[in-house]
This record gives structure tokens, sequence and C-alpha cells, in this order.
């Protein structure tokens, strides 16, 4: 069968493994699986968040308020924003489709870092457009503004703070590049983990509102997957001027969300307390990571979000690393593909993080 031919460039994503491939093909117990890859608050979500599904679960057969008009409203007030500048995704990922799909075409331009977010270049290849990538792994905007100017882009990914590697540029650097873009390009920011990076440092804060104002031509994509804990319920949203919002919604389909991702997003938004709880221990749990990747030697890029990636230079071999701890019941994210010899670990609970140095220990040992 003939299929579109720009497909045939395009790599399949690949999620974290899930719980259930490691009880099912290393024996572990489920309970002492620790999966720490995919990002995930490992606080769980906000039981007031719990309390209103199972509340809401007998309306899971009535299709969900298609206007979104009570999260529009929240996302709203809470960016100071009108609900006109507001777009619902099934994950921000989804939003991202939409603003490859309506600015691309074949041999359109699109330009990233060399290590982000994998979908930016997965949605990009399936229009057949041209992916420009920095040589720094890291958001080098210098080089961003350099390739720019040589090439020019119709959509511009910046990932702030960056996935899978943890870094963040100051707000200052990114308003400062975006001023020598041109009008009729689509930056896309990407701030799934801005509420980690804006709680360690203000100065990697971007509000969307003061970025769209000043920035017409932007977009700010948010999550409520990893600080808001509900990564099952895949709901993202998109803060934009509404021009940009009226044409991503040409490409929305109906009923994207469901009505309990629905009621889930609607109800964290109200628990910002224990969104900020979870983020403080994040931080300090982080710290004993660092700690332990000093001792070792090795070493990891400073983090702005809830994961810290771990760099072995020429001691080990990330993928056997991630292999073995695999074996014993320890999930972390191998960064072999993204060309670094690295894992990424998702920073757990005290008890996991405990468990994973006790472990990696044990791993580390054995590869010597």
């Amino acid at each position: 069968m003939k299929f579109n031919d720009v497909l045939e460039n395009v790599t399949t994503y690949e999620a974290g493994k899930p719980i259930e491939l490691v009880v099912r093909e290393y024996g572990v117990d489920p309970k002492d699986v620790v999966k720490l890859a995919s990002n995930e608050n490992p606080y769980g979500t906000s039981p007031k968040v719990t309390a209103k599904i199972q509340e809401l679960a007998k309306n899971m057969f009535i299709y969900p308020d298609d206007s979104m008009y009570e999260l529009k409203e929240a996302l709203a007030n809470k960016f100071e924003v009108e609900s006109s500048n507001v777009i619902i995704g099934s994950g921000s990922d989804q939003i991202l489709e939409f603003c490859v799909h309506a600015k691309c075409e074949k041999d359109s331009k699109i330009l990233m870092a060399k290590t982000t977010f994998a979908m930016y270049e997965i949605y990009g290849k399936q229009t057949g457009s041209q992916i420009i990538k920095t040589e720094s792994h890291t958001h080098n905007l210098a080089e961003f503004s350099a390739l720019y100017k040589e090439h020019g882009a119709d959509v511009i990914f910046l990932c702030i703070p960056n996935n899978p590697l943890g870094e963040c540029v100051d707000k200052d650097e990114v308003y400062k590049f975006l001023e020598e873009v041109d009008k009729n390009t689509l930056v896309v920011v990407d701030g799934a983990y801005q509420e980690y990076a804006a709680f360690k440092d203000e100065k990697k804060k971007i509000v969307p509102k003061d970025l769209i104002t000043k920035f017409p031509n932007a977009i700010y994509l948010g999550t409520f997957s990893k600080a808001y804990a509900l990564g099952g319920m895949r709901v993202g949203y998109g803060i934009g001027n509404s021009d940009i919002i009226k044409t991503l919604y040409k490409l929305r389909a109906p009923f994207n969300i469901t009505t309990l991702t629905l009621a889930a997003a609607i109800e964290a938004l109200k628990d910002e307390e224990f969104v900020t709880a979870c983020i403080a221990k994040n931080f300090e749990e982080m710290k004993r990571y660092e700690e332990y990747v000093d001792a070792k030697g090795f070493e990891y890029i400073p983090s702005y979000t809830n994961f810290i990636t771990i760099l072995f230079g020429d001691k080990f071999v990330s993928k056997e690393v991630a292999q073995k701890l695999l074996e014993v019941g320890i999930i972390v994210r191998d960064l072999t593909g993204y060309g670094q010899n690295a894992i990424r670990i998702t920073i757990g609970t005290n008890e996991q993080n405990t468990k994973v140095f006790k472990m990696l220990d044990e791993v580390l040992e054995k590869l010597k």
C-alpha cells in the first residue's frame, strides 16, 4: 500500500516504559517498581481532584461541554487574558500539532534546538517541512539568532525550560531573541515545566499575557500533565492572540478532551496550594540527586524542571545503566537516542529516590 512519502522520514515517538512492561518482562513485583521516566508528579493528584472525579464518574457517558467554557474562563482569569486567547488540547502536544499544521507544508522551515522535545521534529516532518537545528544540545539563543538570519523559519520552537535536558534560559534572553523575529514567523514557547522554573528562579518566568502582548506572533503552551499531576487525563492549553487561536480551532476535532478530563483540570486549578507543595518537595529532593552525582564524580545539567539529566562522560554507557536499572524495577529515560550519553531521572518521592540511589550504586558497581 502506498502512503504519504513524507512519512518515510518520520520516526515513531518512544514514550517512557510502563510499569506493566517491567512486571511482565522482568518479573518485578508491581509494588517494587519505581517509575521515574515520564516526568509525572510522584505525589499523585490533588485529593480534591480525585474526589471530584469520583463524584462525576457517573457522567462519563455524556459528551463534555465542547465550548470548554468553565476551563477557559478559569485559565483566562489565572493568566489575566481573555477566554478568546485560550485553546484546550488533549495534552499541550496536540496544540503543538495544530501549530505545525496551521503554518507548515512541504519545504516549510522549522527551527529548534538540537536536543529538545521529539514531537517538534515529528510533527514537522509529517508536513514535509525542513528541520533546522542548532549545533548546541541546549538552548543557545545566539545560535538560534544566527540560524534564523541565515535560513528564516515558518515556526520556531522554544522549550522553556527544555525537555529532555532540563536547562532554562532567562525570560529576558527569550524576549531579546523574539525582537529579531519576523511577525509572520510563529513562535511556540513550550512552557510545560514553567511552574517549576518560575518557582526556582523568577528570571525564568514567562508570563503568557506579557509574551503575547509584546509578541503577537507567539503562542504560550502549558499543560496539566506535570505540576498539576494529570498526565493520565491528557489536557493542555495554548494562550495566544485571538487570530492565532481562531486559526488553530479550525484544526481541532470536537470533544477533543473528555468529560472527566475537563472536570479534573477545572478542579486542579482550584488547588494551587497542592501544586506549590509538590514543586517545593521536588526541589528539596533534587538537591539529593545533585549531591549524589557530585559524590560520584559525574556531571549533571542544572535543572529547572521535575527531572535531572545525569551525564556519564566516558565512565559508563548510559544505555547499559538504564537497562540494568530497568531489570531491577527502576524505570529511567536513556538519552542515547538524543545523542547524549546520559540518563534522565524524574525526581521522585523521598522513599523512591532513596531506592534509586541504592540500586544505582549496585548497578554501577556491577558495570565497572
